[in-house]
C-alpha cells in the first residue's frame, strides 16, 4: 500500500459572512499518494487555485483538516507550516514567480537559504539543479534575459532545489509556447518518472489525458477523481 504524502479532509473555504458569504471550496477531501501523477481539472472560477493553495499550506482553510505525511499541519503554527512547506513541498506557477533582481542561480538558491543551507553548499546544489534541467548556461541571467521556457525551468529547478516529496504545478504550460510547454511537460514526467509525486493544476484535456489520475472540480466542490 502506498504512503500518503498529503490527505485533505472536508475543506472548506469560505470569504464574506451571512448572504453575502462566498465558497471557494466546499467540503473538499481529497488524498495525494507516493507516486501519484495528478491533474486537477475544471473551469475558471471552479475552485482549481485555491485548491491548490490549501494543498501547499500557501493558505488557511475556514473548515477541514489537512494532513502532510500524517502530520496535522492545520493545527500548526504559521511557522511549523513554513518549515513543512520549505521541506516538502515544491511549487511552480504559470507566472514563474522569480525575482527578476536576482540571477538564475540566486533563484533558486533562494530555499536552500530559507533552509538554512551553507553557502557553499547551496550554491553547489542550485548549479547541479539547474544543470540537470538544461539551464547550467544561464546561472547570471536575470529573467528579463531569459525565454519562457528557460524562466520555467528555472522555476522548476527552484521548486526541486531542496529535494521536496511532491511538486505542486498550477498551469505551468500556461504562458508558454506549444513547442516549451512540451517541453515543460516532459520535463515534469520525466521527474515523475524519477520518482517524484507531481500534482498539475490544469484547463487543458491533452494534459490531463497524460496524467494517471484526473480531480475534478467545480463550483469548489470535488466531482471526481
Amino acid at each position: 500500500m502506498k504512503k500518503v504524502l498529503l490527505e485533505m479532509k472536508n475543506i472548506t473555504k469560505s470569504y464574506g459572512e451571512g448572504n453575502s458569504i462566498f465558497y471557494a471550496l466546499k467540503d473538499a477531501s481529497l488524498q495525494i499518494v507516493d507516486g501519484d501523477y495528478v491533474a486537477i481539472m475544471g473551469p475558471s472560477g471552479s475552485g482549481k487555485s485555491t485548491l491548490l493553495h490549501m494543498m501547499g499550506l500557501l493558505d488557511e482553510p475556514t473548515k477541514g483538516e489537512i494532513y502532510v505525511d500524517g502530520k496535522h499541519v492545520t493545527s500548526m503554527t504559521e511557522k511549523e507550516r513554513a518549515n513543512v512547506r520549505n521541506k516538502k513541498i515544491g511549487f511552480v506557477f504559470q507566472t514563474f514567480n522569480l525575482i527578476q533582481t536576482l540571477t538564475a542561480l540566486e533563484n533558486v538558491e533562494l530555499p536552500r537559504i530559507i533552509h538554512g543551507a551553507p553557502k557553499e553548499e547551496r550554491i553547489k546544489k542550485a548549479q547541479q539543479t539547474l544543470e540537470r534541467l538544461g539551464m547550467g548556461h544561464k546561472f547570471n541571467n536575470q529573467p528579463n534575459a531569459m525565454s519562457g521556457g528557460e524562466r520555467q525551468r528555472t522555476a522548476i529547478a527552484r521548486a526541486l532545489v531542496n529535494d521536496p516529496e511532491i511538486i505542486l504545478a498550477d498551469e505551468p504550460t500556461g504562458n508558454l509556447d506549444s513547442k516549451n510547454g512540451e517541453e515543460v511537460m516532459g520535463i515534469l514526467k520525466k521527474l515523475h518518472n524519477e520518482g517524484k509525486t507531481i500534482v498539475i493544476i490544469t484547463h487543458d484535456p491533452s494534459i490531463a489525458k497524460k496524467m494517471k489520475r484526473t480531480i475534478r472540480i467545480k463550483d469548489g466542490k470535488i466531482v471526481g477523481g
